[in-house]
């Protein structure tokens, strides 16, 4: 987003309007009106090229007399298309002029030339949704709660409207919904209009701005929503709320110094409708049930679940102290021992079994992950013996660790070294037994 509501906060400051049935926020201000702005409906136009300067980075930038691609701005992502059929993903506007971005090494135009402007209506139409919803939104949370936006996000997903307060309850929420989803059937119109900054109409009614910065040239653009609010607006829009077709909150998502309201308008409300349906249906077939009984048994499912995995627990424990007393019954007693178990990388074998084994001279190799190959690794012993052979093991096992006193812990991403791990502590072992034989 990079010019929104928040951008413009001290400048918007000096022209709000609250009346019983509209208010005014001053958003951007530009010094020229696109083909783009004019008419939003408008797929495809011919220009002609006035600018093509190769960038150093690689590729150019096309200007031309006038644009039917959208450029960034407003909080309104920038329109993809086409110029004479090659692709155009990237349109920004510096001061009046629209810049499109197109790869290559070749120059892809020359001054003057009448260049075939094509727009991607699919990603338009929904921008022009999003935005025209927003602005609804906008405008019914001001005159319902005295919720001033303090900015919004139109994202590829949802979209969200940054809020002045502290939280927005789901009862408020129903309330917004039903307004703008009200005004949407009653078909209302939305109109766009141009004006100059001198313009009487400027000065009354609801377009009132109490007067204009001293800097502002050129004309400024209106964007009404019948009875509802008049906001100078950069960014494309429907003509009427019903091509809006429906507009769905989501969720409240509250932060430090936010409260961020998502939303969904139009096809992304259809597009929802139908994903969450998808995933209804692949739930009825997992849990041999239909919506209604989803809840109840998903909760049945995580009872079974929570259920086995405290019986498995118990038998993890009993297993453990089975091997450990095990071990203390041995004699004599051996100079290493290893246990590779696969109960999963949260099992606690491997610290029930230390915390009863009582066999002080004995080096342990232990293990435990899953399926992947990934778990845990401790080696205990002696000090001297962690030391020299401790980053060995673990290196083996692609582990990432370390030794302190008799404790060697390592996170491992490769439990098929295991074999070859013992095989050195094996030989570790040998070798040290005869020479203090000898």
């Amino acid at each position: 987003m990079s010019e929104s509501v928040e951008s413009t906060t001290e400048l918007s400051k000096k022209f709000i309007r609250r009346g019983p049935n509209a208010f005014v926020i001053i958003i951007l201000l530009v010094k020229m009106v696109f083909k783009c702005q004019e008419d939003s409906f408008l797929k495809e136009h011919t220009f002609k090229v006035v600018a093509c300067e190769k960038v150093a980075t690689g590729g150019y930038n096309v200007i031309f007399d006038n644009t039917i691609l959208f450029p960034e701005g407003g909080g309104q992502p920038s329109d993809y298309g086409w110029l004479n059929g090659r692709e155009v993903k990237s349109v920004i506007r510096k001061g009046s002029t629209a810049i499109h971005f197109l790869g290559g090494e070749e120059a892809p135009f020359q001054i003057g030339d009448e260049v075939h402007q094509q727009v991607d209506w699919d990603r338009r139409f929904d921008h022009m949704q999003q935005h025209s919803g927003q602005h609804l939104i906008t405008a019914i949370f001001d005159r319902e709660f005295g919720y001033n936006t303090k900015s919004w996000w139109l994202g590829t997903d949802d979209s969200y409207v940054d809020l002045d307060a502290k939280d927005v309850t789901k009862e408020q929420l129903i309330i917004i919904e039903t307004i703008c989803n009200q005004l949407i059937v009653d078909c209302t119109s939305v109109n766009v209009k141009v004006y100059q900054p001198d313009d009487p109409a400027l000065k009354c009614g609801v377009t009132r701005t109490r007067g204009l910065p001293e800097d502002v040239s050129g004309p400024l653009r209106v964007v009404t929503i019948d009875g509802v609010e008049s906001n100078m607006c950069c960014g494309t829009h429907v003509n009427n709320l019903a091509q809006l077709q429906a507009i769905k909150f989501l969720n409240v998502e509250k932060s430090k110094n936010k409260c961020l309201v998502h939303f969904l308008v139009g096809n992304r409300v259809l597009k929802k409708l139908g994903d969450c349906y998808e995933r209804e249906v692949q739930f009825n077939n997992l849990l041999n049930g239909g919506p209604v009984s989803h809840i109840d048994l998903i909760k049945k499912t995580q009872a079974t679940v929570k259920n086995a995995q405290k019986n498995c627990k118990k038998f993890t424990t009993e297993l453990a102290l089975i091997e450990a007393a095990k071990i203390n019954a041995l004699f004599p007693k051996p100079k290493f021992y290893s246990i590779h178990r696969l109960d999963g990388i949260d099992s606690d074998f491997i610290g029930t079994f230390l915390r009863n084994v009582n066999v002080p001279e004995c080096f342990f190799f232990l293990t435990n992950g899953d399926e992947t190959r990934r778990g845990q690794m401790i080696l205990q012993g002696k000090a001297e013996d962690i030391t020299k052979i401790g980053d060995t093991i673990c290196m083996k096992l692609d582990g990432k660790g370390n030794g302190k006193g008799t404790r060697y812990n390592a996170k491992v991403n490769n439990l098929k070294g295991v074999p070859e791990s013992e095989r050195i502590i094996e030989e570790y072992f040998s070798v040290k037994t005869i020479s203090l034989e000898e």
